[in-house]
């Protein structure tokens, strides 16, 4: 393989390599792959596999003594290396096995530039790590977050590490969320940057520490450049203390959300006098 990045910055490098494993993903899709189990439901099929590679053959291209962390491949180089990249090959698995478009690669330089591409939309979301755009059909715009389509997409697949204090999946039934916003599930990051350019309002998810998770890395690094708010789902910052993800256009959505959710919280740990606390 000719080293044709060598040259290219680290934003160009991460938009090279989200568009090659996109190129393998939009190729592929229809045919019928091979699954590939990894236990508790969860599956890559040979096109996360094959775009995986491809990415890697980019980052190794042009940055050769990089560390990378990939969903398939699991961590290559040096554990201890300053500069690694976090790569999702496609985030929406299911989605993809299924037939569904919805779907993301991700590629991540960790606490550098980042890449979410959509193999069907053509849309590259990217950062350099200070300023968000979004690249279609060879033209970059700035991406501009706004609360205006007031939907909010909710994770809500299992399990619910934060049980029962808050659960994803409860949100959405919230008479506030109900009032100001409306649900969508789109299952996978992909709604991330969608927060980002404004397609979405906000983003919720629960989960551990995804400060550096090859799913969200590159949507979290999008989003924050774009002047999104993000945070935990305590309000904490992201990071070991701070568990899942909010992640919304302006402050005021946020606040809002961050609002629904420790009511929650505060009722599941009040003491029942009457049964079991109900959802809101």
């Amino acid at each position: 393989m000719t080293n044709s990045y060598a040259s290219s910055d680290d934003t160009e490098v991460a938009i090279a390599g989200a568009c090659a494993g996109a190129d393998v993903v939009r190729a592929r899709y229809g045919q019928r792959l091979t699954r590939i189990d990894k236990g508790s439901g969860d599956f890559a099929t040979a096109a996360d596999v094959e775009a995986e590679k491809r990415i890697l053959g980019v980052i190794r291209a042009a940055r050769p003594d990089d560390a990378v962390l990939g969903e398939e491949g699991g961590q290559q180089g040096a554990a201890d290396a300053v500069r690694r990249w976090l790569v999702d090959p496609l985030c929406g698995t299911l989605n993809y096995a299924v037939g569904s478009m919805l779907v993301a690669v991700n590629v991540a330089l960790r606490n550098g530039p980042a890449a979410v591409a959509d193999p069907f939309s053509g849309e590259v979301f990217f950062t350099d790590g200070k300023t968000a755009w979004v690249r279609h059909d060879g033209l970059d715009a700035p991406l501009v977050p706004t609360p205006a389509t007031r939907l909010v997409d909710v994770n809500l697949d299992p399990p619910f590490p934060s049980a029962p204090g808050f659960r994803a999946v409860d949100l959405p039934a919230h008479p506030d969320f109900v009032e100001r916003f409306r649900p969508r599930v789109v299952s996978t990051t992909l709604a991330l940057a969608w927060v980002a350019a404004g397609k979405r309002a906000a983003y919720v998810t629960d989960g551990g520490d995804l400060s550096e998770s090859v799913h969200f890395a590159a949507g979290i690094a999008v989003c924050r450049a774009a002047g999104c708010v993000v945070t935990a789902i305590d309000g904490a910052p992201i990071g070991q203390a701070g568990r899942g993800l909010v992640v919304a256009a302006d402050a005021e959505t946020h606040a809002l959300l961050m609002s629904m959710i420790r009511s929650r919280s505060q009722c599941c740990h009040q003491t029942p006098v009457d049964g079991p606390p109900q959802p809101w």
